[in-house]
C-alpha cells in the first residue's frame, strides 16, 4: 500500500500529539526492536520512533524498518519517524484513510 500526499499529511496531523513508541540508536536495529515496533504497529497502528544516526541514515533506516515490517513512511520530522500500518483485521482499525 502506498499513501498519497493528503494521507500522508493527514497521518501526520493525528501523529502529532503523540510520543515516540521507541529510540533506534547508533547500534541499528535489532531482533527485538523490530519485534516491539511490530506489536506497537499491530495494536496502534500510527506510531513515532526517534532516530539517534544522522541525518543521512535516517531515509535507509526508515526505509529498511518499512520493508521489514510491510508499513508505510508517513513523514519524516527532525529526528522522529512516522510509521503507519493498518490493522490486519479491518472491523478493529481505529484510522480511516481520507
Amino acid at each position: 500500500m502506498s499513501l498519497t500526499s493528503a494521507q500522508r499529511k493527514y497521518l501526520r496531523g493525528l501523529a502529532h500529539p503523540l510520543n515516540p513508541v521507541a529510540r533506534v540508536g547508533k547500534s541499528g536495529l535489532s531482533e527485538a526492536f523490530l519485534t516491539n515496533l511490530e506489536e506497537a504497529l499491530e495494536s496502534h497502528e500510527l506510531v513515532k520512533i526517534r532516530l539517534a544516526d544522522s541525518k543521512e541514515r535516517k531515509r535507509t533506516l526508515s526505509a529498511e524498518i518499512c520493508d521489514h515490517l510491510g508499513c508505510d513512511l508517513a513523514g519524516i520530522i527532525g529526528h522522529v519517524i512516522i510509521l503507519y500500518r493498518p490493522a490486519r483485521d479491518p472491523d478493529s482499525r481505529k484510522i480511516r484513510l481520507p
